[in-house]
């Protein structure tokens, strides 16, 4: 999405990305959900999991659809609107977690990344 935004800004048009958290809709009804066939026995075992835990969550996710269609409208008539959108409780821990650890990367491989410029004085 930073490029679509980097791509049509010139011409005033806004983007906004939107991170969802999970939201009680229909999203883990076997009518919902397509999966690939043949499938790789390599995965099954993840396979298996994420079906197990899709099952568990139907009607059980924490958000509600009509609190974030509001939400979005909000954001949506703000000047400018966010370039990003973190929607739901969930999504703003697993946000806080991801952002922690590209900190740490960042942190652990500083001195080695900043090192990485041309030397103009070498040939």
């Amino acid at each position: 999405m930073a490029s679509l935004h980097a791509g049509v800004a010139p011409f005033g048009i806004a983007t906004t990305t939107v991170n969802p958290g999970f939201f009680r809709t229909e999203l883990f009804t076997e009518q919902s959900t397509t999966f690939a066939v043949p499938s790789i026995a390599d995965y099954d075992g993840r396979r298996a999991w994420q079906f197990e835990y899709r099952r568990s969550q139907k009607g059980q996710q924490a958000g509600d659809p009509a609190k974030l269609a509001q939400a979005l409208l909000t954001i949506a008539c703000q000047e400018p609107p966010p370039r990003r959108f973190i929607a739901g409780a969930d999504a703003v821990s697993t946000a806080d977690q991801v952002v922690a650890a590209l900190k740490a990367q960042i942190e652990a491989f500083r001195v080695l990344s900043s090192s990485l410029a041309f030397d103009e004085g070498k040939k």
